[in-house]
């Protein structure tokens, strides 16, 4: 299996490539124990991740294991020893020299799925992104444990060709049968790593739907709106729609006011107390400052906008209502005018030849109405 063997151990009596074998095995464990594995926790004793920490942890074992059994292994596929043994070649590597490869094989399938969900693991403690831990375990975990038996199968020598056809052909029939649900499952994924969103963030769908995340799964999203009522979207459906996430970059969210005034309006004043009422309600931030903006003449009014920041998209409705309430009552007290249509009706008789009057109700629009009307004539009993 190792042909360079041959060559490093040639001249060798079998006792003295025994010796010579094993001694480097136990001097590399050694080493690999009390010398590399030490220096490396001492290194990332001073680091501010934990990571490492579980990385040095995980690959103990199978390091030193590695360096121990790779000795018996290579003792199997030396000449000397070959040859000097009782045992024909053959059972000799079926004794000692596969099951010794066997043994670091699923020491370090152990050791790499170990790393991985603890990692994982640590990983979504910290963030609290999704709670798709869980799906990124058990997908790991049977990852390593058919690339295992894949392996192991072929260090025995054991044709898998057959098999992995076989699997082809269950993989498309499952696919097939749970399209929806690999469907979703993907989609999760895929919002995962286009980091669309995280449990805790506001989102509104396309169709309007709009809430809280709470709930990241393999097969839905779970969502959490102001009538608290959980409305659960599959992920499928999540990734192919348009995802407006309120909660990024930043909480925080500008909150637009608008409000109209009667023209003839001193709009230094009226700007300066609507930047004032802004500045005294406590959702809204100081920073940045908030601004008015003038933003069109209108037919009755001249059009403002109050411009503000609050610090997260849930309290953007509240503050709209303070301040609406707190905009009408300043302005209400300081006598500026918010238009809104106004009509005056005229009653009149006219005689006629054939009735007693008749009553005419012409309607027009004051100066600060917004809707003018043509009048109506209403004929009146006679």
């Amino acid at each position: 299996m190792i042909p360079s063997l041959s060559v490093l151990f040639d001249g060798f009596s079998a006792i003295e490539a025994t010796v010579a074998v094993l001694a480097v095995s136990v001097v590399a464990a050694v080493a690999m124990e009390f010398v590399v594995l030490r220096l490396a926790r001492r290194y990332v004793s001073h680091t501010d991740t934990g990571y490492d920490d579980i990385v040095i942890a995980s690959l103990r074992a199978p390091l030193v294991v590695t360096a121990a059994l790779a000795g018996v292994f290579v003792l199997t596929q030396v000449p000397a020893v070959r040859g000097s043994v009782l045992l024909d070649p053959q059972l000799l590597d079926d004794i000692f020299g596969r099951p010794s490869l066997s043994v670091i094989v699923l020491v370090w399938a152990y050791a790499a799925n170990t790393v991985v969900n603890r990692l994982v693991a640590e990983v979504n403690a910290e963030g609290g992104r999704f709670d798709f831990a869980p799906v990124f375990s058990n997908v790991w975990t049977l990852a390593v444990l058919v690339g295992s038996v894949g392996t192991l199968l072929w260090l025995w020598g054991v044709e898998i060709t057959p098999l992995l056809g076989a699997a082809g052909v269950a993989g498309i029939a499952v696919g097939f049968a749970a399209k929806d649900t690999v469907a979703n499952f993907f989609g999760g994924i895929a919002l995962y790593f286009d980091d669309t969103y995280k449990i805790g963030d506001y989102i509104v769908l396309d169709d309007g739907t709009a809430g809280t995340v709470i709930k990241v799964g393999v097969r839905s999203t779970t969502v959490l709106t102001r009538d608290e009522v959980l409305v659960t979207v599959p992920n499928a459906v999540l990734n192919a729609a348009k995802v407006t996430n309120e909660s990024a970059p930043g909480r925080r969210r500008r909150v637009r006011v608008p409000i109209g005034v009667a023209y003839g309006t001193d709009v230094d004043a009226f700007e300066a107390l609507a930047i004032e009422v802004a500045q005294a309600e406590p959702l809204v931030r100081d920073s940045p400052t908030p601004r008015a903006r003038f933003r069109s003449f209108g037919d009755s009014a001249l059009r403002y906008e109050l411009l503000c920041w609050v610090d997260g998209p849930t309290r953007r409705r509240r503050a709209q209502h303070e301040l609406n309430r707190a905009l009408y009552k300043a302005l209400s007290a300081a006598d500026i005018e918010i238009p809104y249509p106004k009509r005056d009706v005229t009653v009149r008789e006219v005689a006629g030849p054939d009735s007693g009057a008749d009553a005419v109700r012409a309607g027009t629009p004051s100066p600060a109405g917004s809707d003018p009307a043509d009048g109506e004539a209403v004929d009146g009993a006679p």
